[in-house]
């Protein structure tokens, strides 16, 4: 029966979010019941989309990400995918509304990365950056307010601004994967080859103006979702703090991580604040 089918390529999309994210799962689990399995929904979409154009190196990755294209306008149209991933997906889609500019602007993204290597003005940054991260925070803002339009626009810019420091920790974070495996640059105006502390702190600070928008996104979201999405953040922020810490040389030439006992610490300390009604 199509139930269980459903079950399954639910359970599927829980696997993904869980095998590929330590950080994401845990900041999931923080997610009210009702919108958990949608968001975990959301992630399986994002994160095949992604592992075509970033690690599947020995095929034909345009032919993949066209054909991965195709199968999610048609599983949304028909309801129903026998790729499991896009089966749980097009539920969500199908439940909250979300809209096809949205999930086209990730694919479209995606395809940039087929394409093009160096982002040289703002606007070329802004735009991938809407459709690789904003409409993410835009689909799950869908899930989160459950269908209230006036919330939904309420929150929508904080959504994109959190999106976007989640982004940018990420270009910072992966520097040497992207320059040297993927041969990407993704900051205009910035020599990431010689990153000086002068552009890592100006790269900073815009980050920094990112997160505070976001933060006051995330106190007016709706009970279910603060928890979740404050934990992501606080995991966000403290991996933005070792990243300001760390010389600009060393961003280059390592990828910087928050052990997973400061993980747990920060969850412990963001669930205290939670339950004192401090976010």
């Amino acid at each position: 029966m199509k139930s269980l089918f459903d079950k399954v390529s639910r359970e599927c999309s829980r696997a993904v979010t869980h095998n590929y994210s330590t950080s994401f799962s845990l900041a999931s689990k923080m997610l009210g019941p009702s919108i958990r399995q949608d968001i975990h929904n959301i992630y399986g979409f994002v994160r095949f989309a992604d592992e075509i154009v970033d690690t599947f190196h020995d095929y034909d990755k345009r032919d993949l990400l066209d054909r991965f294209e195709e199968d999610v306008k048609r599983a949304v149209d028909d309801k129903i995918s026998l790729n499991p991933i896009l089966n749980s997906f097009q539920e969500t889609v199908n439940k909250y509304d979300i809209t096809p500019d949205m999930y086209g602007a990730f694919i479209h993204s995606m395809r940039l990365d087929l394409d093009k290597s160096i982002y040289l003005t703002d606007e070329e940054y802004r735009n991938y950056i809407y459709g690789s991260a904003d409409v993410v925070g835009l689909m799950s803002l869908k899930v989160f307010v459950k269908g209230d339009m006036e919330k939904y626009n309420d929150l929508k810019d904080d959504a994109m601004r959190l999106g976007s420091a989640f982004q940018k920790v990420n270009f910072l974070r992966d520097l040497k994967a992207d320059l040297d495996t993927l041969e990407r640059s993704y900051f205009p105006n910035t020599d990431l080859h010689d990153l000086s502390e002068e552009d890592k702190a100006r790269l900073i600070q815009e980050i920094k103006e990112d997160f505070d928008a976001g933060l006051k996104g995330i106190q007016r979201l709706p009970i279910e979702a603060k928890l979740g999405v404050y934990t992501a953040y606080t995991y966000y922020r403290r991996l933005l703090t070792r990243l300001e810490r760390t010389p600009s040389k060393e961003i280059r030439n390592a990828r910087i991580r928050v052990p997973n006992y400061e993980k747990i610490f920060l969850l412990s300390k963001g669930y205290m604040a939670y339950k004192l009604n401090m976010i």
